[in-house]
């Protein structure tokens, strides 16, 4: 194990224990030092040196806390590569980060491990109804109806009154305005 990318790793979930309330100056200083962690990774992974599945898982972790697509497809293709060296722990991480890659972009996702607050509660962001629950379980991903007890069990352990709307990426508005438009459709 690489003990730099284990101390980036370290301080990365010390960061995800400890995370502040959005849209405050400590939220924005936890988010510069992901994007810090991120380059530190980067750099790390072009030396040429030898790197073990659980690195690669490492890196993946890191950059899965990333701003967007352009950081969550590396988180992919980590956890791909941290697979591959035998460190099979990383093939959900594989499939949140595929998620979470394709959500960012506003499209459905496939497995079904993201989740994001519409206002009312948590939900799981649009899945792909193609996607079966025995590719899910291929990548350690449980069936869908477990993906929405996860949903609503977090829901009420998390304290939604901390998550501010009005900061939201656009994807993610226009999401919420569309599943509001469906339930309005749905009670007529």
């Amino acid at each position: 194990m690489n003990p730099q990318l284990k101390t980036l790793f370290d301080a990365d979930q010390h960061d995800c224990r400890h995370q502040p309330p959005d849209n405050t100056p400590a939220y924005y200083e936890l988010r510069e030092r992901n994007r810090q962690r991120r380059e530190s990774v980067r750099a790390l992974l072009q030396t040429g040196q030898s790197f073990s599945g659980e690195d690669y898982f490492h890196a993946c972790i890191i950059f899965l806390h990333g701003d967007g697509p352009d950081d969550f497809w590396p988180a992919y293709t980590y956890a791909l590569r941290s697979v591959q060296l035998g460190h099979l722990p990383a093939r959900r991480f594989a499939a949140a980060a595929y998620d979470r890659w394709l959500m960012y972009q506003g499209k459905p996702q496939k497995f079904g491990l993201q989740y994001v607050p519409d206002g009312e509660r948590l939900r799981l962001w649009d899945v792909d109804s193609a996607t079966t629950d025995a590719e899910r379980a291929a990548w350690d991903v449980p069936p869908l109806h477990q993906l929405h007890e996860i949903a609503a069990e977090a829901t009420r352990q998390y304290d939604l009154s901390k998550i501010s709307m009005e900061n939201k990426p656009r994807w993610l508005k226009d999401a919420v305005q569309r599943w509001n438009a469906e339930k309005d459709a749905g009670s007529k």
